[in-house]
C-alpha cells in the first residue's frame, strides 16, 4: 500500500462514518416524540454527519488532484457556525410559542421544562 491508497481509505472512512452520523440523525427525527428533541437530533448529529462527510471530501481532494478547495474549507465553517444556532433559535421559538414537552407519564404534554 502506498500512502495514496491509505489516504484514500482514510477519506472513505471518515465519509462512511459522515453518513452513518447523517442515519442516526434521521433515526431520531423519526422517532422522538417533540420539537424540542427532535431539533437536538437534527442539529447535533447531522452537523456532525455533514462535517465529517465534507472533511472526508477534502482529505480525497487534498491528497488525489492536490487540489486545496477553499469552497469545502468556507462551507464546513459556514455550516459549523449556523446549524447549532439555527437548531437553538427554533427551539426557543418553540418554547416562546407555548409549545408543550412531551412527558413519559401516559402520553401526556407536560407544561414545566423539569
Amino acid at each position: 500500500m502506498n500512502v495514496n491508497e491509505i489516504s484514500n481509505l482514510i477519506a472513505a472512512i471518515i465519509i462512511l462514518l459522515g453518513s452513518i452520523m447523517a442515519l442516526i440523525s434521521t433515526i431520531g427525527l423519526l422517532r422522538f416524540k417533540d420539537i424540542y428533541t427532535r431539533s437536538h437530533a437534527a442539529t447535533k448529529s447531522s452537523t456532525l454527519g455533514v462535517l465529517l462527510t465534507l472533511t472526508g471530501v477534502f482529505i480525497f481532494f487534498l491528497v488525489n488532484d492536490n487540489y486545496f478547495s477553499v469552497r469545502v474549507i468556507l462551507g464546513i465553517t459556514f455550516l459549523y457556525i449556523t446549524s447549532p444556532v439555527a437548531g437553538h433559535l427554533i427551539t426557543r421559538a418553540a418554547y416562546n410559542s407555548g409549545v408543550e414537552m412531551y412527558t413519559k407519564e401516559s402520553g401526556k404534554k407536560g407544561k414545566q421544562l423539569n
